[in-house]
């Protein structure tokens, strides 16, 4: 019987790889898109997040690489560099059999590793605009060999100021590549763009469909970033955890957390693809047997595991899409067994929640993180009841012996069995109680500002007074290039949120001068744009960002005229979900 997915025309080896990553039927958009790609046609897709386009778009593209040639052949644009480590991830697991090297480009990170693999010969690139054009602009990165071209989630990379570096990306791709372009929603920019640079599209529309999930106890624990592995941990401590799957969303993050989780003592293991097979059966042998616990994945790897069944599933990172949570959570609670799926959550991804509720139909019930003292109580009463359950079942005539000698040296009976204790209880020493910040509960209408308490001193200096020309929330950043560089809005948006990571909405007002620009960012995005974005690579020129001290207003500089001002936010309106 013809599988599936060769049916739709893919080579043995693409077929090879998605059958061991658990693929059983190619999804809705699989089966339209991927046909029309093999041909050569360009495809203009509206779906969702989590509909299994990853693989519509990436599966055919190897029908466009040449082995024989190390250049970059393929380019695929994501919004964010999450988003750019996950497809890249599941094009390095399609193409394993085949020899494609893959280059995931994104913001945030040093470039050497990036530069390597581009010297290196990486035939498919997966990067941010902001990160793509950088190196463009640095000469370390030639599109003129691309033959195809996919732009992933295009409304959310418009929608974060991405516009004006996709144009530029694509000019400078051959004319003759084939285009695939994804999005949600088709807003005009995205519309204008398909019109522009795309020959003839097919378009494809694909429902959302609903899913339901089973009768699992879901709870999130709204915490902040820096303190969800020592939630994770206390989490894990109280928790009747018997087998538990967790969730990163990189394979990076993935093979981290499981390393610390290793060092502090947890029978944990971490599952990703740039493990060979028999590495993996190796793993999921020891998970079976209960020598390994929990494993630690990625969505795109736990799609290909075999288990049957496990007590938790942890979202250390939330998924971006409903549907992505529904298919993580239904890996627990299965066959009438009693199941539970626990979700960290920071003050910026509060939202998720709520299209999680809305796309479930259920509420999701917050909890109280465990104290230090819930957790040394569990412990403790772990311990005795493995005391007891000893003392009533096993054999004990040798140890006894050894007590009788030790008294007989004149110890008491208390202090031998303090000290036993105290050995047996070593690894505990390994799993300290790290402090977690607690987060208050707010109302619906202020939920989404919960991390503005935690504000660090050292941008108080950035606020100053009403007088700054700042909005209230907001911090002023300087970047020491300005209209003389040539410098645009939208250089200043895609640039900063690429290299910090944040969404482009978190960037306000921008005042370019002659020499000098000032842009605001939100209070919670600043600390990642100092951290990150210190110093960005614009125009051919690399500019440092610093907090303004002016107290002005928009500050002047040796330009005579007035700073142009720019405000970055789109208008408020009201957007419906399909």
């Amino acid at each position: 019987m013809s599988n599936p997915f060769a049916a739709l025309g893919l080579r043995d080896d693409l077929v090879r790889a998605v059958v061991e990553l658990g693929f059983e039927q190619p999804t809705d958009i699989q089966s339209d898109a991927i046909p029309p790609l093999l041909e050569g046609r360009d495809v203009l897709g509206q779906a969702q997040t989590g509909t299994g386009k990853t693989a519509a778009f990436g599966l055919p593209l190897f029908e466009r690489i040449d082995l024989s040639r190390n250049v970059v052949q393929a380019v695929i644009l994501a919004p964010t560099r999450e988003l750019a480590l996950q497809v890249a991830e599941s094009i390095q697991l399609y193409g394993k059999y085949g020899g494609v090297r893959v280059a995931p480009i994104y913001g945030g990170a040093s470039y050497g590793k990036q530069l390597r693999a581009l010297r290196d010969g990486a035939h498919v690139v997966v990067g941010t605009p902001g990160r793509v054009i950088d190196l463009l602009e640095r000469g370390a990165l030639d599109l003129s060999t691309v033959r195809y071209v996919v732009l992933d989630e295009a409304d959310r990379m418009l929608d974060m100021g991405f516009i004006e570096a996709v144009e530029t990306i694509l000019k400078g791709t051959p004319e003759d590549r084939q285009t695939a372009l994804f999005s949600a929603t088709f807003p005009n920019d995205v519309v204008r763009i398909s019109r522009q640079y795309m020959r003839d599209p097919i378009t494809i529309k694909i429902a959302r469909k609903t899913l339901t999930v089973e009768k699992t106890e879901q709870r999130y624990y709204l915490i902040y970033g820096e303190d969800k592995l020592a939630g994770l941990m206390r989490l894990m401590e109280v928790e009747d955890v018997k087998s538990a799957l967790i969730f990163t969303r990189t394979k990076i993050g993935a093979a981290e957390l499981a390393e610390t989780l290793i060092a502090r003592g947890y029978p944990v293991e971490a599952i990703h693809g740039d493990m060979a097979q028999e590495a993996r059966e190796t793993v999921m042998r020891r998970f079976r047997q209960g020598l390994v616990t929990s494993l630690v994945a990625t969505d795109v790897m736990a799609r290909g595991l075999d288990i049957e069944s496990v007590s938790h599933v942890f979202n250390f990172d939330i998924p971006n899409d409903a549907e992505d949570y529904v298919h993580r959570i239904g890996r627990t609670g299965r066959a009438g067994r009693e199941g539970v799926a626990i979700t960290l959550v920071t003050p910026r991804e509060r939202h998720l929640i709520r299209s999680i509720e809305q796309f479930t139909k259920q509420v999701l019930q917050r909890g109280v993180l465990p104290t230090r003292d819930d957790v040394h109580a569990v412990r403790d009463s772990r311990f005795v009841g493995i005391v007891q359950h000893t003392l009533d079942e096993e054999s004990l005539d040798r140890e006894r012996a050894s007590v009788s000698q030790m008294i007989e040296a004149g110890y008491s009976p208390e202090d031998i069995a303090a000290a036993a204790m105290k050995l047996a209880r070593q690894i505990e020493s390994l799993r300290p109680i790290e402090d977690v910040r607690e987060l208050p509960e707010r109302s619906e209408r202020s939920r989404d500002d919960f991390d503005r308490r935690d504000r660090d001193d050292r941008f108080e200096r950035g606020r100053g007074r009403s007088r700054t020309g700042r909005e209230t929330g907001m911090v002023r950043l300087m970047l020491d290039l300005g209209r003389a560089d040539g410098i645009q809005p939208g250089d200043i948006v895609g640039a900063v949120a690429s290299e910090a990571n944040i969404s482009g909405k978190a960037i306000g007002a921008i005042d370019i001068g002659g020499r000098n620009t000032y842009f605001d960012v939100r209070e919670d995005s600043a600390e990642k744009v100092l951290m990150a974005a210190a110093r960005l690579y614009l125009r051919g020129k690399w500019a440092k960002v610093t907090i303004a001290r002016e107290e002005g207003g928009a500050p002047r500089d040796d330009d005579s005229r007035p700073p142009r001002r720019f405000d970055n936010r789109p208008p408020r309106r009201e957007r419906t979900r399909s």
